[in-house]
């Protein structure tokens, strides 16, 4: 009860802003939460960014804690969601890697028709239709070589937004370069791009 007591205070007093007590909450559960997740995900890095995104969204609506009636179960089903979001997320980027690749039957001798420089070329276009945040999450990933959570600290975002934006660049890539590109050459190189710009 003395527990129950005490976990109450401090959602109470996170939700008035209480940095001290939101760690307190955070330090009592990050390592049963890490245990939970870890079997789900099979991966230490993807349980630590969601735990981190978890925490991350209880700060940020900080003033609803004191409504929660079992905290413990409440981040639980919070995390894992997240999880079953990010391996939505997972196959559906995977699904458009896929739909990069070409018949085999493409005609070898159409590729001698697309050159480097036109590759380079379509991918800036493409490039340029991204938003900003998105084209920013690109070129820190594909040019700077940054991994998730090195980006999300970088621009202050949680891994997930991070995640959102680079898919959603993708997609953006994909659909253009689909239209443009149309040989195993081409879609090859795609692939590259792209494949290289996932961390």
């Amino acid at each position: 009860m003395e527990d129950v007591n005490f976990e109450k205070e401090l959602l109470q007093q996170s939700a008035k802003g209480s940095e001290a007590s939101f760690t307190r909450l955070f330090c009592i559960y990050k390592h049963k939460l890490y245990s939970f997740l870890l079997r789900s995900t099979g991966s230490s890095e993807m349980t630590e960014d969601i735990i981190q995104d978890v925490f991350l969204k209880l700060w940020k609506d900080r003033e609803n804690l004191v409504n929660i009636e079992q905290f413990g179960g409440y981040i639980y089903r919070m995390a894992q969601n997240r999880v079953i979001n990010a391996f939505r997320r997972m196959a559906k980027e995977t699904l458009i890697l896929a739909e990069l690749k070409v018949p085999a039957s493409v005609d070898a001798a159409a590729e001698d028709n697309l050159s480097a420089r036109e590759v380079r070329e379509q991918l800036e276009t493409a490039l340029e239709k991204l938003s900003p945040k998105q084209k920013l999450v690109y070129t820190l990933s594909r040019e700077h070589g940054l991994k998730h959570d090195e980006i999300a600290r970088h621009l202050n975002i949680s891994p997930s937004t991070v995640n959102n934006h680079m898919i959603e660049a993708l997609r953006t890539i994909r659909k253009h370069l689909s239209r443009h590109l149309h040989t195993t050459t081409g879609a090859c190189c795609i692939l590259a791009i792209i494949t290289s710009f996932q961390k």
